[in-house]
Formats: structure tokens, C-alpha cells, sequence
């Protein structure tokens, strides 16, 4: 056989043995070095490492956050409502040895996050009203629940990062139940609205009436007061021109009494001597 030949077999020989035993970890992977299937090396730098063929195998895991989405289930609230909350997780691998040690791989741990998760959202959104748990409480109890639940997934060599509630529902036969509650309390609500503004409106009707007849009131009472002041000024100065030529006040006096008396088409029968015809008399 030809050197050349012996050459091509070694390299290829060589080769082959470099496959099987180098390999390359990714930057979004972890592995462990599995030998007779026992573990015994961890990985987590990204790089090119080597193992032992035929003896040695490598096992990768996720290095990223991954989510885990639960299906819908039913809690039972505080005040005796069941709700059907679907929820989710963001949760990474952070002790790859631990984690295929407990849970082997990322079926297992869905299966380990399920029992985790689902029986802290119960145990927590059981200790709250359903009115809390849909508004005010929720960020709290997701904090708690996170917490909690990341120190039982340590065990697996699983951090749970962030819990969330992606939807809250009612079963549908509670649904028209709860739906006819609501309506019925917002019309007892409007209702209440509508008699404090009916009451307030005759509180200010009732002021305003009041205001108006105090002002009223007070307008005649200066009305009469101006007018008697004037029929006294009046009163004076028809007094005082008397005084000063009594015979032209009565003169004047009289002449106006004519032009009222003597209107068009009036006919008067008065005795010649009449007082009233006096200033007639005379020559």
C-alpha cells in the first residue's frame, strides 16, 4: 500500500475521532457531559470543548428565559366565585446538573411548573374578594406568587422569573349571574345619584325662592318707603307755595280743576252763586 494512501486513511481516521470528540456549546446553551450516563462535567461557557468518544455523551439545555404557558384553570376566590385564569411564566434554567437530575428534561419541568404555579395562584387568589384580584390586588399578588414559586423551582435548578395573568374569565353559567349583580348595582347607583340631584336641585330652587322674595321684599319696602318719601316732599312744596300766595294756589288749584271737569262733551248744572264758578263770575 502506497504512503499516500496510509496518509488519506490517517487523516480521515483522525478526523473522525476529532468529530466525536470535540464539540461546540452555543451562546444560548448550557450542557452537561454525560458518561455511562452519569453526569460529570457542567458546561455553561459557550465555546469548543472535547469528550471521550464512545464513552462520553453531551446533553444541551436552553440558556435563554422560556415561557411557560399554562392551560386555563378554575380558582375559587375568597368570596366564593370561580374564576378561570390563564396565566403564564418566563422562567430559565440556571443549574443544568440539578435540572436533569429532577426533572431530565423540558417536558419534565412543564410538568414540575404546572404543580408549582398553579397551586400558588390558588392557595394566593383564594385569600382575596374577585373585585381585588381584577383590579387593585393583581400586580401584589403576582409579585408573591412569583416569589414563592421561584424558591420551590430552585430545587429543580429552575428560576421563575416573572408569573402573569394573561386573562381572567367566568364560567359561562356565571357569567349572565354575575353580569345581572353588576347591572343591577350600577342602577342602584344611578338611582342614588339621581335623588341626591333631585335633592340638591330643590334644595336650590328652594334657596332660590327664598332669595327672591327676600329681594322682593326688600325692593317694595324701599319702593314705598321712596314713594312716601315723596308724596311728603310733595306734601311740603305744595305747602310752602300755599303759604307763600294762598289766592294763586286756590286760583291754580281751581283752573285745574276746570280741565278735568270741563272735558269734551261734558255737560255740568252748577247754581250761578257756586262757589266752584267764582273765578267765572267775575267781571
Amino acid at each position: 500500500m502506497k504512503k499516500g494512501t496510509l496518509l488519506i486513511i490517517l487523516i480521515v481516521v483522525i478526523l473522525f475521532l476529532a468529530n466525536l470528540s470535540l464539540f461546540i456549546v452555543d451562546e444560548t446553551k448550557q450542557a452537561i457531559v454525560l458518561q455511562f450516563g452519569k453526569p460529570i462535567r457542567e458546561i455553561k461557557e459557550s465555546g469548543l470543548n472535547w469528550k471521550v468518544p464512545f464513552i462520553q455523551n453531551v446533553v444541551f439545555f436552553e440558556d435563554r428565559l422560556l415561557a411557560y404557558d399554562a392551560a386555563p384553570t378554575e380558582i375559587i376566590t375568597k368570596d366564593k366565585k370561580t374564576l378561570i385564569v390563564d396565566n403564564y411564566a418566563r422562567w430559565k434554567i440556571i443549574d443544568p446538573l440539578k435540572f436533569l437530575q429532577t426533572v431530565r428534561d423540558l417536558n419534565g419541568a412543564q410538568v414540575r411548573l404546572d404543580d408549582i404555579i398553579y397551586s400558588e395562584l390558588r392557595v394566593d387568589l383564594g385569600l382575596y374578594n374577585m373585585s381585588e384580584i381584577v383590579s387593585e390586588k393583581r400586580e401584589g399578588i403576582m409579585k408573591r406568587v412569583t416569589e414563592i414559586s421561584n424558591e420551590k423551582a430552585n430545587t429543580y435548578g429552575i428560576q421563575i422569573v416573572d408569573v402573569r395573568i394573561k386573562r381572567v374569565d367566568l364560567p359561562p353559567e356565571n357569567e349572565k349571574y354575575i353580569f345581572d349583580r353588576m347591572k343591577a348595582e350600577r342602577e342602584r347607583i344611578a338611582k342614588q345619584y339621581r335623588a341626591e340631584g333631585e335633592e340638591e336641585s330643590a334644595k336650590i330652587i328652594a334657596e332660590t325662592e327664598r332669595e327672591k322674595t327676600v329681594i322682593l321684599a326688600e325692593a317694595y319696602k324701599s319702593a314705598q318707603i321712596l314713594k312716601g318719601e315723596g308724596e311728603a316732599e310733595s306734601v311740603k312744596i305744595y305747602a310752602e307755595s300755599f303759604n307763600q300766595d294762598p289766592e294763586f294756589y286756590k286760583f291754580y288749584r281751581t283752573l285745574e280743576a276746570y280741565r278735568k271737569t270741563f272735558k269734551e262733551k261734558t255737560t255740568v248744572l252748577l247754581s250761578t252763586d257756586s262757589e266752584f264758578l267764582k273765578y267765572l263770575n267775575r267781571p
